[in-house]
């Protein structure tokens, strides 16, 4: 065996143990665990970013992983700040969801538990080490971390930094595992049912089709974002014309950025005025159908190009985007079920009867109505941070947080009964 495959392992074991003991530790040591790493965060963010700068290294800032990789004060300032949110909340562990007296007399409670042990696979997003940490400590399960090379020495500064913390609680700092990042072991993690009890991927279409296709152990999939907007003719044009701005250059390299305009027909001739700002100023590149490129040709300052097929359903994460003109709702919503991802969907518009049409017909984990999609966020929702957003429809849907991290048991307390 290997050093790095025994060194994998053994940490699966450590991890499992150390959960075990975990799952009886105080909330008021958990709050505690994450102020202080807040503190720390910021204390040592210029050993923190001197890795992270190591790491940006080998990447062209031309890639759209550049973005999700970086890190600046302004973003660990940032991640502090979720950190003591989720310091804050209540734990979900030990809520009673349901209670009940049978007729032979037996109580039964239905009560929230840790999952245990919580894998994530994700790439190139060092922040995401920070959010899974926090939440599965706030919810009492260990974590296995299985970042990508990209992001390796970073993970390493602050996954030691975490180990330095816990230490100084008195928690084992095997609750968190950081594996190692090469790809060839993935599969055991995925594999390894003695120790892990869900598995959650955070990354590309391919990465997640890898971990379901592999998984042994049970898998949430937090799938790619392919994201659209529908102006509807009755849409407030300066009120659009705001909103597809900020779900595209926001963050484009993001899961809940804009991928498509869907726009009315009707509302063509205001299309250049809804992109000048995407042009102008963002030079946002465009694929438009043959009705918007009749429009915007030799109008939009920014690239454009016909639209072709594979322009529709994909999930750019840069400064790239299509247009699709559509003839009303029933088009649009046809498009966003033949393209989305059923991850975010947004309507601009001031017709309610069409505005609750789309609300209640287009099948996503999230839906808007004359906001941008860049909300699809665990922070944003008030969940403190997330470790994913789900675009599945069992256990979990949409940014998931702390009660997404639990299970259940039921607990039944008797007097001396036998079932006959």
């Amino acid at each position: 065996m290997s050093e790095q495959l025994h060194y994998l392992e053994h940490g699966l074991i450590q991890t499992r143990l150390a959960a075990r003991e975990l799952a009886h530790c105080d909330d008021q040591v958990i709050r505690s665990v994450l102020v202080s790493l807040a503190d720390r965060t910021i204390a040592t963010q210029k050993e923190i970013l001197q890795a992270n700068r190591s790491d940006l290294s080998r990447m062209p800032e031309s890639d759209p992983k550049y973005d999700r990789l970086l890190l600046n004060p302004q973003r660990l300032a940032d991640i502090a700040h979720d950190l003591r949110c989720v310091a804050a909340l209540p734990s979900p562990v030990g809520e009673v969801l349901e209670k009940k007296q049978l007729d032979n007399g037996l109580e039964l409670s239905k009560v929230r538990v840790p999952m245990g042990v919580v894998a994530v696979i994700f790439e190139s997003r060092p922040n995401v080490t920070f959010d899974v940490f926090a939440l599965c400590l706030k919810t009492l399960n260990a974590c296995v971390l299985k970042g990508s090379s990209d992001a390796d020495d970073t993970n390493q500064v602050v996954v030691n930094m975490m180990h330095q913390v816990l230490r100084e609680h008195d928690i084992d700092p095997a609750v968190v595992f950081l594996a190692p990042p090469q790809r060839d072991y993935l599969s055991r993690i995925l594999q390894a049912t003695e120790s892990i009890d869900l598995a959650i991927p955070r990354g590309s279409k391919g990465l997640i089709d890898f971990v379901r296709e592999n998984a042994r152990v049970p898998v949430i999939e937090t799938g790619a974002g392919i994201v659209h907007t529908y102006v509807d003719t009755s849409a407030d044009v300066a009120k659009a014309k705001s909103i597809i701005t900020n779900a595209k250059v926001r963050r484009p390299s993001v899961c809940n950025a804009l991928d498509t305009l869907i726009i009315h027909r009707d509302l063509l001739p205001e299309l250049l005025e809804l992109m000048r700002t995407l042009g102008e100023q963002h030079e946002v590149e465009v694929f438009a159908d043959e009705a918007a490129f009749e429009v915007l040709n030799g109008c939009y300052a920014g690239k454009l190009f016909p639209a072709k097929t594979e322009h529709f359903g994909t999930e750019f994460l840069s400064l790239r985007m299509s247009i699709k003109t559509v003839s009303g709702l029933p088009d649009a919503l046809e498009h966003i079920h033949n393209f989305g991802s059923k991850h975010s969907e947004a309507i601009v518009a001031e017709d309610p009867q069409v505005i609750e049409q789309f609300l209640n017909k287009v099948d996503a984990a999230a839906v808007y109505a004359n906001t941008s999609t860049a909300f699809t966020d665990g922070g944003q929702f008030g969940m403190g941070a997330e470790i994913g957003i789900s675009t599945q429809k069992l256990h979990a849907r949409g940014p998931m947080a702390l009660p997404e991290l639990t299970s259940y048991k039921w607990v039944v307390r008797g007097s001396g009964q036998i079932r006959v």
